[in-house]
């Protein structure tokens, strides 16, 4: 016996006498052409995410070659006496446990071993890609054509599969919408093991589903994107505000333009609050440098806060004699403070790929690899027949506290003081009466989900029970307790 046989062996014993559940002796025998892993460091990687805060080993992570080894593994949890969770991992970026599968099965769907499946369609301007497939790598493949998607993520490595279970959104969502906006058709795997391809019109209560789904109703092997002809350059501008109210007028200006001739609106709007020099040490200060530097002190900025207005405009090479005067005819019209104008100019690649630059920078100052306790609030507004919920307003922020935890920090840059800052700031909204929504959302209890979904509850645990009646997937998401799960009598409906 092979002393690589024996150690598959004496792991297979270690799990075993933990009560467990699944053996693991079954997952072998459903001859996967994928690889099944339970290896330590592979436990362990799956076991974790980007924010840091939780962690939940599963039995094993499957690198799948073909959605047929899904559909198998998905089946086997449904038919099997005892079940077991199955998880879809893309990037690992959740940042509350959202992807992991506690005794179960995590499918590592950014593989080495996933299925070559992108194909761009020039005639009807979409790409077919695999649902692990790394946003960044979509770009690489329809830039070739002369295109690229409408809607993006700031950040472009985040599995396609992972963003469009929540939704997708960058400044580009005013425009174009968000990512799942930009979905003409999806390849899903359900909780029952089978495979279904869905649209609007073919299995479209399946496709509404899982838009921003959270991972409930069905794991996403391939997706059809939308696309455009992809401009070549963009003319990438900040602006200062001393003033939230003058910030939020010119941001809420900007996005009524939407629907205009391309010539009178910017293509991309944002905006973030600059404290002090907080600006230099965080993933956004890659646009600031010697060459082009900011001193909050410099300007009038009322207790050291200013607000700084971001927006892009997409152009052609062809038309870069006009670009000049269509960005200054837009800028007229805003009411930052004069002198505060930061420009730049690059590739459109470039812009879409910013954070990652910053992202270099960070890991070689050790700041990538540390807890991140996110909190994103409030949503722009979008088709409502997706899962994803929104605020039930016309016009939406989304306020993302996007912040790192440092073990050697200041008190103030602790994991424990941020937990508990964002458990504040949520207190604060509902004493108040803010009627706000969690982006990438994360709750304990039935009666917070409930009242996070609202008026889609009903819709959603109804979905649930079709699409996966044994509560199988996504169940780092604790939305629904698996059937299987001793300590539970049934699953929540």
């Amino acid at each position: 016996m092979s002393t690589k046989l024996l150690l598959t062996l004496a792991i297979y014993r270690i799990i075993l006498t933990v009560g467990l559940t699944l053996d693991p002796t079954e997952l072998l025998r459903l001859g996967l052409h994928g690889q099944f892993s339970f290896d330590p460091s592979d436990v362990e990687t799956a076991s974790k995410d980007f924010g840091g805060l939780r962690r939940a080993n599963p039995l094993a992570v499957l690198h799948p070659s073909s959605a047929e080894d899904i559909v198998r593994i998905v089946k086997a949890a449904f038919e099997s006496a005892h079940g077991f969770s199955v998880s879809a991992r893309g990037h690992g970026h959740s940042i509350n446990g959202q992807a992991t599968a506690t005794n179960g099965v995590v499918i590592q769907m950014c593989s080495s071993r996933k299925p070559a499946l992108t194909i761009v369609s020039e005639k009807f301007l979409y790409v077919d890609v695999w649902g692990g497939e790394l946003w960044v790598d979509v770009l690489r493949s329809t830039i070739e054509y002369g295109l690229a998607p409408k809607s993006w993520t700031d950040y472009l490595y985040l599995s396609v599969g992972g963003t469009i279970s929540n939704a997708g959104i960058s400044g580009q969502a005013f425009n174009h919408g968000p990512q799942i906006s930009n979905v003409y058709e999806l390849d899903v795997i359900t909780g029952k093991g089978e495979l279904l391809t869905c649209s609007e019109e073919e299995n479209s209560d399946l496709y509404h589903a899982v838009l921003g789904g959270l991972g409930q109703f069905g794991i996403i092997t391939r997706a059809r994107i939308a696309l455009e002809r992809a401009p070549q350059r963009v003319r990438w501008i900040r602006v200062l505000y001393p003033n939230f109210s003058s910030f939020t007028q010119d941001q809420e200006y900007l996005i009524s333009l939407h629907g205009q001739p391309d010539t009178h609106k910017f293509d991309y709007v944002e905006g973030f609050v600059i404290v002090d020099e907080g600006i230099i040490n965080n993933w956004r200060s890659s646009f600031f440098s010697s060459s082009n530097p900011l001193k909050v002190s410099s300007f009038n900025a009322e207790g050291g806060v200013l607000y700084c207005l971001e927006i892009a405009k997409n152009y052609q090479e062809s038309n870069a004699d006009s670009i000049d005067q269509e960005v200054e005819d837009l800028l007229k019209k805003l009411n930052f403070i004069p002198g505060s104008i930061f420009t730049t100019d690059l590739p459109y690649v470039d812009f879409l790929d910013r954070v990652h630059k910053a992202e270099l920078k960070l890991r070689s100052k050790g700041l990538w690899d540390v807890p991140h306790p996110w909190l994103n609030i409030f949503v722009p507004k979008w088709d409502n027949k997706s899962s994803m919920v929104t605020p039930d307003e016309d016009v939406f922020y989304l306020v993302a506290f996007l912040r790192s935890a440092l073990d050697k920090g200041t008190e103030t840059q602790t994991l424990e003081y941020l937990t508990d800052q964002n458990h504040q700031i949520l207190r604060f909204c509902d004493k108040e009466k803010i009627n706000i929504k969690q982006y990438l959302p994360h709750y304990t209890s039935e009666q917070e989900w409930i009242r996070h979904f609202g008026d889609k509850w009903a819709q959603f645990s109804k979905r649930k029970m079709e699409f996966d009646p044994k509560c199988i997937l996504a169940t780092g998401q604790s939305i629904f307790e698996p059937s299987f799960n001793p300590n539970n009598k049934a699953s929540r409906r």
